[in-house]
């Protein structure tokens, strides 16, 4: 499967999606003038990943800040690995955020308790 390395810039994160090495990490900020094209690979790639999953995936969001078009955006991804998840394979979350950052951390409660996966929070 076609590894997806994006390098972030001020306004979009850094993307690592690399089935092979089990690596799924999203970091930096994500605030991209168009959330809709610039997620457009990763959303494709996650489907094409969802056909032949890795047994245990680790999905992991270094995020310091997105934004509303983004939150949505983090959900839909988050959706697909549920039904990956609901499929039979093992699923985890990391979620990483800055120690007096809470509004990264309540996101992450927040999002752990919509969708149906286990998320670890780790706070640096």
């Amino acid at each position: 499967m076609e590894v997806i390395k994006i390098k972030g810039t001020e306004d979009t994160p850094n993307v690592i999606l690399d089935a092979e090495n089990n690596i799924i990490e999203f970091s930096g900020r994500s605030l991209p003038e168009d959330v809709v094209t610039f997620y457009a690979p990763v959303l494709q790639w996650i489907e094409e990943y969802a056909k032949s999953p890795n047994p245990k995936t680790e999905v992991i969001f270094r995020l310091e800040y997105f934004n509303t078009a983004s939150s949505k955006i983090l959900l839909d991804i988050l959706l697909k690995f549920e039904d990956i998840m609901n499929d039979g394979n093992e699923i985890v979350v990391q979620w990483y955020f800055q120690e007096d950052d809470e509004d990264m951390e309540e996101a992450g409660e927040e999002y752990s308790e919509i969708v149906d996966i286990p998320f670890e929070m780790h706070s640096y």
